[in-house]
């Protein structure tokens, strides 16, 4: 069996694979996102280890030896936020992760001695809050004390992995998501860290996501309950595995994923990036490959928002049942899903959300299918500055949570004007790290090949209904027009 673990936002997830793709079991453990001040976001990543511990038990009061024929162990985690350990493994601070805001200051150190030139060449992304290099670079400044404890930072899932190797390192899917990373060479940026002061001894050995990083140690096996020496591989981001898990592993594929943040991205074989430096690119967990994408911040968090703050309801399915009693077009209300600044393409992390059009008539149900319809815009903006850039696709891969949303995944069909299809495994990440695991061992000969053999699509495909092209046409004029009237009132 294999065995992939999935470091999410909100809860870790841990599946267990057969090598014909037969899924055994798939547990969950939540923890929450701490949020001390405004515009800070970080995790303790004590819960992560506690949260793998008690995925792994579930699994275990299934059958006490379910654990016994795991062969190979892979990641999938979040990307882009920094987690720093002393000398002996322990972290020095709280996980800085992905959506925090707090680096804005830095920012503009960034740009004044990284030029806009360099940051694409290089980098072939714009800083931003979130990022590691920008975090990082914020502890330098404004908490030193903190910053000289530093013996090594590396990503989430790079956490776990130590505490099951004792190996530190990455792979280069998320070291070129820290924006720390030379994307081209596939070294770090010495160079850029240098101007930024940044002691470049902190950073992991570098390895491919499918290669071993090292093996079970006997303390934590003991911990666990896994047996001791299985092979660990380095694993992938979790848009990267997320890709491998959908079958994204060639020109042509491209995935719309609604999970916290959401995304579009695409596999690229070749080395480019937006000169205007919209999307992110980073380095696949294929090797020699790249992801190019567009990433929004409050993708299915503006619905989980409206569910637990406005509405107070206890399922997502409800809220879906109240959206399809909506027409399509939410009645006129139009909704901005930037509840914590946004990414691509504005890069402006003092964007704010707006319900704009509000009237006596609209009800609930008519503010979450405009949160819906809402999230799905934004990512219009990122598949349009794509598809100038040449990346193409006739059909979309839904993934996320959004994809168990129907009326979510004909609402992407209509506004994005593209099939939409669903892969059957409802664990993408989780299935992609089960599969870099399988490379690594030497179960399946490539990526390619394990993704040929282990992934499959629902029969039913959603496809654009063209009574309603010429309504969301004027729709999404509207929404940049709410934006580009009210963004400098933010």
């Amino acid at each position: 069996m294999l065995l992939g673990i999935d470091i999410g936002t909100s809860s870790i997830k841990g599946m267990l694979m057969e090598e014909d793709g037969k899924i055994v079991s798939v547990k969950s453990s939540g923890y929450p996102v701490e949020i001390p001040r405004a515009g800070w976001a970080q995790q303790d990543p004590a819960l992560w280890w506690e949260g793998l511990c008690d995925v792994l038990a579930q699994m275990r009061q299934e059958r006490p030896d379910i654990l016994d024929g795991v062969r190979g162990i892979g990641f999938s985690g979040q990307m882009h936020g920094l987690t720093a350990v002393d000398r002996e493994g322990n972290p020095v601070c709280p996980s800085i992760i992905w959506m925090d805001q707090r680096a804005t200051g830095e920012l503009g150190e960034i740009r004044e001695k990284i030029s806009a030139g360099e940051q694409g060449r290089i980098l072939h992304n714009r800083v931003f809050n979130g990022f590691a290099m920008a975090s990082l670079l914020w502890m330098k400044n404004q908490d030193r004390r903190t910053y000289d404890r530093i013996y090594r930072v590396f990503q989430p899932k790079d956490y776990i992995r130590y505490r099951l190797t004792g190996q530190m390192g990455t792979d280069y899917s998320d070291a070129s998501a820290s924006l720390m990373l030379d994307v081209g060479k596939r070294e770090w940026a010495w160079e850029l860290l240098e101007k930024l002061g940044i002691d470049g001894s902190l950073l992991t050995p570098l390895g491919g996501s499918w290669e071993i990083a090292g093996a079970v140690t006997r303390k934590a096996a003991g911990q666990t309950g896994l047996p001791e020496g299985i092979p660990v591989v380095y694993g992938a981001g979790d848009q990267q595995a997320q890709s491998i898990g959908n079958g994204a592993v060639r020109e042509g594929r491209m995935i719309s994923n609604i999970g916290t943040g959401a995304q579009i991205s695409a596999f690229s074989a070749s080395d480019f990036y937006d000169p205007e430096l919209r999307t992110h690119t980073f380095c696949h967990a294929v090797p020699d490959a790249y992801t190019i994408y567009g990433a929004m911040l409050t993708g299915g968090m503006s619905l989980n928002w409206m569910k637990n703050q406005i509405l107070r309801e206890d399922s997502f399915e409800k809220l879906g049942q109240m959206a399809e009693t909506v027409e399509p077009g939410s009645g006129g209300l139009v909704f901005l899903p930037y509840l914590s600044g946004e990414r691509t393409p504005l890069m402006n992390p003092d964007a704010k959300g707006v319900f704009f059009g509000l009237t006596l008539k609209h009800e609930a149900a008519h503010m979450v299918r405009a949160v819906m319809e809402g999230v799905t815009f934004a990512l219009r903006d990122s598949m349009e500055i794509l598809e100038g850039l040449g990346v193409r696709a006739e059909r979309l891969t839904a993934s996320g949570g959004a994809s168990g949303s129907p009326v979510w995944l004909q609402i992407q069909a209509d506004i994005l004007g593209k099939e939409i299809q669903v892969c059957r495994s409802q664990e993408q990440a989780c299935l992609g790290a089960c599969i870099l695991a399988g490379v690594g061992i030497g179960v399946y000969p490539d990526i390619s090949a394990a993704c040929g053999r282990l992934v499959s699509f629902e029969e039913k495909v959603y496809r654009p209904r063209s009574q309603y092209a010429a309504m969301y046409e004027e729709r999404y004029r509207k929404y940049h027009g709410i934006y580009q009237g009210t963004k400098n009132w933010m």
